[in-house]
């Protein structure tokens, strides 16, 4: 089934005052959880309002479920100068803990997003060991991907990135897809015994330009700083374009189509993430690192089960 493009009239904006809401996950049961620079996170009620849940510290960043119902948190401390760990936030019980905070003797300052397997394995990806984020948009590779085991064991699967962000898992959990912010691509990797990954490899074509200090100016509709991402039930890798206030999907063919583009910002503002809820999985729901609102539409397309969903 193609992609049919959804227009901006169609959303709307809900969680409306919400703080830096990069990220968003929906239960089984259909409870809406978004990241809060104000707390562990929020809960966006069914009226579109939301209440603050757990701690305040550093920026909550991409957020997922496990099959319990608790929250991974990717704390992207470094957006505040701070730590940034893997965390997990039980919404039933309010507890509020550190899964990781340190790997390989490296410690984690820019944890950016979880994703979890059918076996428990969590993956994650620590962007950038920079003073400051936006000082790794200059394109250095210090970022890793590493994964936390069921049994507790922690370890770097993946280094030598450039800005590793959004994750995603094939529908046969066998591959894991990456967002290299800053070489404006998605990588893939196969997943080995271990488990442990096999080498990257770039799947479907850059995604647009880079900002190149002291080049010539590129127009923000062809920006391709990749960020989110997700995967739909059938096989479309969803990519957030957020300079861009685009989303794009790559095709199983590897080919790059727009589904999201407001030119203005107005509706769609800086889109860092994609996710799918509701019964038929077609609630569409997209994060921001700009806005403050989180936007919901029907997607042409159902989203691809998560662990917690399926």
């Amino acid at each position: 089934m193609p992609l049919t493009p959804i227009e901006t009239t169609s959303f709307k904006k809900i969680a409306v005052g919400i703080d830096r809401p990069e990220d968003v996950v929906v239960s089984a049961a259909g409870r809406v959880f978004a990241s809060d620079h104000q707390c562990a996170v929020a809960e966006i009620l069914p009226d579109g309002s939301f209440v603050r849940l757990g701690p305040r510290g550093g920026a909550p960043n991409g957020i997922n479920m496990d099959r319990e119902g608790r929250i991974m948190i990717s704390n992207f401390g470094i957006y505040d100068r701070e730590e940034g760990p893997l965390q997990r936030f039980d919404p039933v019980t309010g507890r509020h803990e550190t899964l990781v905070a340190e790997v390989g003797c490296r410690r984690l300052t820019s944890a950016n997003y979880p994703v979890i397997d059918r076996d428990g394995n969590i993956w994650c990806a620590n962007s950038t060991h920079a003073e400051t984020w936006p000082q790794a948009l200059d394109g250095r590779d210090d970022g890793f991907l590493f994964v936390l085991r069921p049994d507790g064991v922690c370890e770097i699967v993946a280094e030598g990135l450039k800005f590793p962000n959004g994750l995603a898992l094939s529908a046969d959990h066998r591959r894991l897809f990456c967002a290299q912010t800053t070489a404006a691509d998605v990588l893939v990797f196969d997943i080995l015994d271990g488990p442990r990954l096999g080498p990257g490899r770039r799947h479907g074509p850059v995604l647009g330009k880079l900002a190149v200090r002291g080049g010539s100016p590129v127009p923000e509709e062809d920006l391709g700083y990749t960020d989110g991402v997700g995967m739909d039930a059938e096989g479309n890798l969803w990519v957030c374009l957020p300079a861009a206030n685009k989303v794009v999907a790559i095709t199983p063919a590897g080919e790059k189509v727009t589904v999201i583009h407001d030119p203005s910002g107005e509706v769609v503002n800086h889109p860092t993430n994609v996710t799918w809820g509701g019964p038929d999985l077609k609630d569409l729901y997209i994060g921001s690192i700009r806005a403050d609102y989180v936007l919901k539409a029907r997607s042409p397309v159902a989203g691809q089960p998560l662990v917690h969903q399926s």
